[in-house]
């Protein structure tokens, strides 16, 4: 089956699983992350072509540049000015070069790498992480009208359904009394159990419905803006309607793995405890469940890619997955320590907002602030409202930085492995892009 990818806009051969530092048809050897010799006598000179390599005829060409590691080869010039990396900047670099045409280390002819080309709110190379959370932010920045606008719309849907559900309908069958009461029985306290849980349920379910279809949208928002090209609301939501109800689909399929990785874990000790040994069921039940919920994490980071994959290459449910789970291969940890960086931040400028709204709410209904913090307020409608609008505001922020960090991490995997930032710069229309070898990452 023809596996190669599509991009909404640029296009791209897939990594077909290539590890980064291999050279082959799924990285080039000159690309940041291939080994290459540190000294320029060492580099062998221009190789022809493989006849087997997939690459474009656009491929950055062999590398001209390594860093001087000490004096020159007997007999070895510098390059001249205008070759490699780049020529010397307006003023140079240090002093000039000495009498015999030789360099004096980084003070002489040699000049660092240029800037990447960056079209858009990131440079057209590999990230690093502080580039990939600033590119999240300044697709915001900079498209606030159609960013604020989604997730604003998403947010306030979203809360005005979990509004009504938790005044008409969770706050009349839940009742968590039992769990306050020294004196309730097992089965009072299953019961209360029970409607916490539907309650919780039901208002996860809702909230992620509403960060699918924010992500859908500012997926096409994200991408747009990585190439330096604006999109209307409008535009985001006809280029992304077809793939919605696949996006629905993908998450649904990830949700039913990872509970059933985790469910699976706890029922050797609930058979345990069934049979009558309750201490040491209950002790196998959380052990098995600790173990199968690192399992589920480690599944959920694997296939988080794969939401920006269904939607910019327009690939199946299965496909997409397949996808991140080469994309993130080799990069696990990055990848998850982005992204919980990501959420952490979000959710702290969010909590900064929604914690003064509940307070507020707290005041002017029931209770009091005392019976909010002791548990036993009777909220109602006003509180409701009050906190429903700080968790608007709160969405507004947690909506674009989530999405945006998830689509920017996509495509700096690809760009790592697939040579993606050459599609990006004929789509961004970048003249002459792709002569010259990009710069590497600074940073991971």
């Amino acid at each position: 089956m023809n596996d190669t990818p599509g991009w909404a806009s640029p296009g791209s051969a897939p990594s077909n699983g290539q590890e980064p530092g291999t050279s082959g048809p799924g990285e080039p050897a000159d690309r940041p992350g291939a080994a290459q010799p540190s000294h320029p006598a060492d580099r062998p000179g221009p190789q022809a072509p493989d006849p087997g390599s997939k690459w474009s005829k656009e491929q950055p060409p062999p590398a001209q540049w390594s860093a001087p590691s000490g004096p020159p080869s007997p007999g070895q010039e510098p390059p001249p000015p205008g070759t490699g990396w780049g020529g010397r900047p307006p003023g140079g670099y240090g002093n000039p070069p000495g009498p015999g045409g030789g360099h004096g280390g980084w003070g002489g002819q040699w000049a660092g790498p240029p800037p990447a080309a960056k079209p858009g709110v990131i440079p057209l190379r590999p990230l690093g992480v502080g580039e990939i959370l600033d590119g999240a932010v300044s697709t915001m920045r900079t498209y606030w009208r159609t960013v604020l606008g989604i997730a604003l719309a998403v947010a306030v849907v979203t809360e005005i359904i979990v509004i009504l559900l938790q005044g008409f309908v969770l706050d009349e069958q839940t009742s968590a009394e039992a769990l306050e009461d020294p004196n309730a029985t097992l089965g009072e306290l299953t019961r209360a159990l029970g409607d916490a849980l539907l309650s919780s349920s039901v208002i996860f379910l809702i909230s992620l419905i509403g960060t699918v279809a924010a992500t859908a949208l500012l997926t096409t928002v994200t991408s747009r803006a990585v190439l330096g090209k604006p999109v209307t609301t409008g535009e985001a939501w006809r280029d992304a309607r077809p793939r919605v109800l696949k996006l629905f689909g993908l998450i649904f399929l990830l949700l039913v793995i990872a509970l059933g990785v985790a469910v699976a874990g706890a029922v050797p000790g609930i058979l345990v405890t069934l049979a009558g040994a309750g201490a040491a069921g209950a002790a196998l039940t959380v052990l098995g469940s600790m173990c199968t919920g690192v399992v589920a994490l480690w599944l959920m980071v694997r296939f988080s890619l794969a939401s920006p994959a269904l939607m910019l290459e327009k690939q199946s449910i299965v496909k997409a997955m397949s996808r991140s789970a080469k994309l993130v291969r080799g990069a696990w940890w990055r990848v998850f320590g982005i992204q919980l960086l990501a959420t952490i931040i979000a959710n702290i400028v969010a909590a900064i907002v929604v914690i003064p709204f509940t307070f507020l709410a707290a005041a002017l209904s029931g209770d009091g602030v005392g019976g909010f913090l002791d548990g036993t307020g009777d909220f109602g409608w006003t509180f409701l409202i009050i906190s429903g609008i700080g968790s608007v505001i709160g969405s507004m922020i947690t909506f674009p930085i989530t999405a945006g960090v998830t689509v920017l991490l996509y495509i700096d995997q690809r760009i790592r492995r697939e040579a993606l930032d050459l599609e990006l710069a004929r789509a961004a229309g970048v003249q002459d892009y792709g002569s010259g070898t990009p710069d590497p990452s600074p940073g991971s």
